[in-house]
């Protein structure tokens, strides 16, 4: 998957390290990944021969923790960024033999070390974002998708391949809710767009009309000739989402200062992202077990927080602030210093 994204986005170089995760398997299997990961840490040295970096930037998971381990022995310096909240096993490890540490929000810290003094190098720089989030034209998004400027707009989205449980939900309340607002349901690639569009099929005309569905959304910019549908533009065009909490969420909403219905995802560190948005006041959030409650659909727990904030703009206006004033408009570039001056150091030593 990486691969693709690398080719499909940019025009880097790529090259795979052999990993493994050890956390939670057996004894065979966890011979096997430690024998992987001694793999991987020769091929990331052999790498960094080739290469000769100044600095190595990580991101996290276990790919990371033999190209760490062979820079700490050959003295490259070393940056882990933690994008979420609460980190994972190989980031807490990483952020230990790593030379810099760099987290989207300050609340990361407590989940890192503790009440322990930190002897090493951390830095607040948020998480990089389209720069088109910031400044865009809500009418003009709203024409992308054809879409009416005197209703308010839902977006619905939950990551590349979307959000099972939550597309179900939203199945289940599209009559309710399209009698109030418009609707862009990006659903994901995973094939549920078949039986939403035969639930949309089933509606009143006047609700299908109110109703974008989407697999997937690119995620686009401005054009020469407008605004085009991509997932910018439907941020841009939105008075409300209705997503996941992944570490996307923590940027990507304050950016375009939309207020939010969160449902993290239950099996990953999702329930703390929303919780720092629920705390600065800019979402509420809503259990994935429990969204459509154990009566009416209508009636539950995720109907009721879109209804309630849809029926008061003030509130809605209010998030929206909240939301905004916890935007970094420059997160890209203080992380890209941040680790030019590490390499800047390194090449000058």
């Amino acid at each position: 998957m990486e691969e693709g994204i690398v080719a499909r986005e940019s025009r880097l170089p790529f090259r795979g390290l052999p990993a493994a995760a050890l956390r939670g398997r057996g004894p065979l299997q966890m011979l096997r990944g430690i024998a992987t990961m001694a793999t991987g840490s020769l091929a990331a040295r052999r790498l960094i021969g080739e290469v000769r970096p100044a600095a190595i930037l990580g991101t996290g998971g276990y790919v990371c923790v033999p190209l760490f381990i062979a820079a700490r022995l050959l003295g490259i310096p070393t940056m882990i960024y933690l994008p979420d909240v609460v980190p994972g096993l190989a980031v807490r490890f990483l952020s230990r033999i790593a030379t810099l540490t760099a987290v989207n929000v300050e609340d990361a810290l407590p989940y890192l070390y503790g009440a322990k003094p930190r002897k090493r190098q951390v830095v607040v720089t948020g998480y990089p974002v389209r720069a088109e989030l910031f400044a865009q034209d809500r009418a003009a998004c709203r024409r992308a998708f054809g879409l009416d400027d005197r209703l308010p707009v839902v977006l619905v989205y939950g990551g590349s391949r979307g959000a099972r449980s939550l597309n179900q939900a939203i199945k289940a309340l599209l009559p309710d809710l399209l009698e109030r607002c418009q609707i862009i349901h990006v659903c994901g690639r995973e094939g549920d767009a078949v039986w939403l569009e035969q639930a949309a099929a089933g509606l009143r005309p006047e609700q299908r009309g109110r109703y974008r569905l989407y697999p997937y959304l690119e995620a686009g910019a401005a054009e020469a000739g407008g605004y085009t549908p991509a997932m910018t533009s439907a941020l841009g065009a939105a008075d409300l989402a209705i997503c996941r909490s992944g570490a996307s969420t923590l940027a990507e909403l304050p950016a375009a200062g939309v207020p939010a219905v969160l449902v993290p995802y239950p099996y990953v560190h999702q329930d703390e992202n929303a919780d720092y948005l629920v705390r600065h006041g800019a979402a509420v959030k809503v259990a994935d077990g429990t969204m459509l409650g154990a009566g009416q659909p209508q009636a539950g727990p995720l109907a009721q927080a879109i209804l309630r904030l849809l029926a008061d703009t003030p509130a809605r206006q209010q998030m929206a602030a909240q939301s905004r004033a916890l935007a970094r408009p420059h997160a890209a570039n203080d992380l890209a210093a941040v680790f030019r001056s590490l390499a800047t150091r390194s090449a000058g030593r």
